[in-house]
């Protein structure tokens, strides 16, 4: 997987009628999406954040990572767009692992930087036996595959997925 392949999408293309410029940044070891970013343009403004990695939403809440231009051209909305995905991409995201028996059972994306979340799964069959019902008697388990990553401890592994590797909290 390509991690910085952007997709630009007209209007006749995407199901809200607005050009759409969106970037899936990938962790290739892992072969999984870690977040998908992207601006919607109307004609006269440009709105980008992060986006539903499935339909290419904007939240309902912007995020951290939101911008806005508004009353602006093609031109203009395009030089700030492409300025907002330098920034979004300057930023390294990490892959924290959790290993029992030498195999993965907990993953978190994170940025490098700040340790703000992107994305987290965990594997039920490959934890150590009885830790999800502890971590669930602690109040952690989100369900759905989300721990909160204070209840697993420190990571066994972390890897800078993409940038610097010195960028590690």
């Amino acid at each position: 997987m390509d991690p910085l392949g952007a997709v630009p999408l007209a209007p006749p293309r995407t199901p809200y009628g607005r050009l759409l410029a969106y970037l899936d940044i990938d962790d290739p070891e892992l072969r999984r999406g870690v977040l998908t970013v992207g601006a919607h343009f109307d004609g006269a403004a440009v709105r980008g954040d992060r986006l539903h990695n499935q339909d290419l939403t904007l939240p309902g809440t912007p995020t951290e990572l939101a911008f806005a231009a508004d009353a602006v051209g093609p031109a203009e909305a395009a030089s700030r767009t492409a300025d907002w995905f330098e920034a979004v991409l300057a930023r390294p995201p990490a892959c924290c692992e959790r290993l029992h028996d030498g195999r993965t059972y907990a993953v978190r994306h994170e940025y490098a930087d700040t340790g703000r979340g992107l994305g987290e799964g965990f594997g039920d069959r490959l934890a150590p036996a009885g830790l999800r019902a502890r971590l669930a008697a602690d109040g952690v388990d989100g369900g759905r595959g989300r721990i909160d990553r204070a209840g697993l401890g420190e990571p066994d592994r972390v890897m800078v997925v993409r940038g610097d590797p010195a960028a590690v909290r």
